[in-house]
């Protein structure tokens, strides 16, 4: 199992959307994320900075093949074109990321 941290901006304007938007998410995203392996998916908002930060734990054992599996399914596509609006990618993170991901520097059980 991975834990794994990403961090990404949200627009201070969209903050109620985003938050309607995952009081109820659609049960197809949830069956995809479960399909995918990650488990115990949570995201937390920072305010005044507007950051969310997103943490989740993968239990599989292909991780780029799942995600390549999460990306082409339509139901999350469709979930993004809703999301994604509210999102402000880091200008920091890497090529091809959305959300930018963390490096774990501690944990304890």
């Amino acid at each position: 199992m991975q834990r794994m941290g990403m961090v990404i901006g949200i627009a201070p304007e969209r903050i109620a959307e985003y938050k309607r938007l995952h009081a109820a998410v659609w049960p197809a995203v949830l069956a995809r994320l479960a399909a995918s392996h990650v488990r115990n998916y949570s995201i937390f908002l920072r305010e005044p900075e507007n950051l969310l930060f997103g943490y989740w734990e993968y239990h599989g054992s292909d991780f780029e093949g799942d995600m390549a599996a999460l990306a082409a399914d339509p139901d999350t596509r469709r979930w993004w074109t809703f999301c994604s609006p509210c999102q402000r990618p880091l200008p920091s993170r890497r090529a091809g990321e959305h959300w930018a991901m963390m490096e774990r520097v501690f944990h304890v059980d």
